[in-house]
């Protein structure tokens, strides 16, 4: 059973992947990226994982994406052309498949049924978070809320005054 569950929220992750890069609509790939977000909180269930799994729902399923539309939705989309096409698309490709080539091997090579499931302790989660990785918290945090000033700032500026 938990084999399926985790083969349903994998193709869900991999679809909402697939429509953040295949959508044309901004918004439409925005929340895209939410389904896909949302099923990697569900293969954290399926690894018993639930504090991993509720963070990715609140902060990334959540705050993420409400910032992100915020952003697109704030920017005045008619004063810039729209994209058909990137010409760029063929080295994605490449790109794209040989990172495939790379993990592919790795996955095989790696046996992973000889592993034991582990319950990471609320405290040394909380260790983690204020100590090793407080400044990186930190710097995505002002990122986002750079990007949510400046959308503000282009909003409201007057035609010429950019």
């Amino acid at each position: 059973m938990a084999w399926f569950v985790f083969i349903l929220v994998a193709a869900l992750t991999i679809g909402g992947g697939l429509g953040v890069v295949l959508s044309r609509n901004v918004v439409h790939a925005a929340l895209a990226l939410l389904v896909s977000l949302i099923a990697v909180a569900g293969v954290y269930l399926v690894l018993f994982a639930e504090f991993l799994a509720l963070v990715q729902v609140l902060i990334y399923g959540g705050a993420i994406i409400i910032v992100l539309l915020f952003a697109v939705m704030l920017t005045r989309s008619s004063d810039y052309p729209r994209i058909s096409d990137n010409k760029q698309w063929p080295l994605a490709a490449v790109a794209a498949l040989a990172l495939l080539g790379v993990l592919v091997p790795a996955f095989v090579i790696n046996n992973v049924a000889g592993t034991q499931a582990q319950n990471a302790s609320f405290t040394g989660i909380g260790e983690s978070l204020f100590t090793t990785w407080a400044v990186p918290f930190e710097i995505a945090s002002l990122v986002l809320l750079v990007a949510l000033i400046g959308a503000i700032i282009i909003a409201r500026s007057g035609p010429g005054e950019n």
